[in-house]
């Protein structure tokens, strides 16, 4: 199974990993990123990695195991990382989004693509999934979801589609009905499903409802010096990233008007970088196209 991470260079060489150090990949997938690490920890230090998808966590312990034996993989949310994770580390990645294979693997449901039952759980005991959120929202929670996470200007008229057709069955099933409800225009630019199939899978797994706390736990995590990295895919998940990222490099609101500010209301981390994928990623990996790479330093 082949499939290149988004902006691997990049993540490898700003979160500056070491050999002895410790390291979480929150989002391990198929263990593109979290391979190079453990290469690079060269049996030395650790990684734990977090996932809940049981087919990647298989992979990922083959993967992992044939480089060596010193990484732990938990199935679990990344919110319960501090749950698992009782000692500091001096690096944390999230990788967030949908990973290759689970768009590639056909009966997942993810797609607009390929015929399947809608499903879109990333926990496959996640007791919801599309085929629930499709057939028995109400039509003003459609219309919610299709706005607030898909950013989809023709929310209404697609969630009344819906209603009026229901049961939907599968992912082309829900393509082509969209398809059929948005203006003409609208499906030359990109997919007319694509928006709502995001809006649909965020509901499923809860992504941006953790999101925040999660960021927030993972900092504290972390030893001074240590760095957090975070690859985004749209912008309402880059808002959340952008806003805990500006919060913990700024000095506390308390010290704005002091002339100096006292060392413990100084900001907790610096800026390191924001990036997105070069031309020649995006010619190897069209997914990566709307990918954006975060990095902040903690420094006390």
């Amino acid at each position: 199974m082949k499939h290149k991470s988004v902006l691997l260079d990049e993540v490898i060489e700003y979160l500056n990993v070491s050999e002895g150090k410790t390291y979480i990949d929150a989002t391990v997938g198929y263990a593109g990123h979290s391979g190079v690490i453990l290469k690079k920890l060269n049996k030395k230090g650790f990684l734990f990695a977090f996932d809940q998808d049981e087919t990647a966590i298989k992979y990922s312990n083959e993967k992992l195991s044939a480089i060596g034996d010193n990484f732990k993989i938990i199935k679990s949310n990344f919110v319960d990382m501090k749950k698992y994770i009782n000692s500091k580390v001096d690096g944390i990645l999230f990788d967030l989004g949908v990973s290759s294979p689970q768009l590639d693997e056909q009966d997942r449901g993810f797609s607009f693509h390929k015929d399947a039952r809608l499903d879109m759980r990333m926990d496959k005991d996640n007791p919801l999934d599309a085929h629930y959120v499709v057939n028995n929202y109400s039509y003003e929670k459609l219309v919610e979801i299709f706005y607030k996470y898909g950013e989809e200007k023709n929310a209404k008229a697609i969630a009344k589609a819906i209603i009026n057709n229901r049961p939907i069955n599968t992912t082309l099933e829900l393509a082509e009905l969209i398809k059929n409800n948005v203006p003409i225009s609208y499906r030359n630019k990109s997919h007319p499903a694509r928006k709502v199939f995001q809006a649909i899978r965020i509901e499923v797994n809860h992504e941006l409802d953790i999101l925040e706390s999660s960021l927030r736990d993972a900092f504290d995590l972390l030893n001074v010096g240590g760095r957090l990295c975070v690859i985004s895919f749209h912008s309402l998940e880059d808002k959340i990233v952008s806003h805990v990222f500006k919060e913990l490099c700024s000095d506390d609101e308390s010290a704005k008007k002091l002339p100096i500010v006292p060392e413990h209301l100084k900001a907790r981390a610096k800026k390191i970088v924001k990036i997105t994928p070069s031309d020649e990623e995006l010619d190897d990996n069209n997914r990566s196209r709307s990918s954006k790479l975060r990095v902040i330093e903690r420094v006390k």
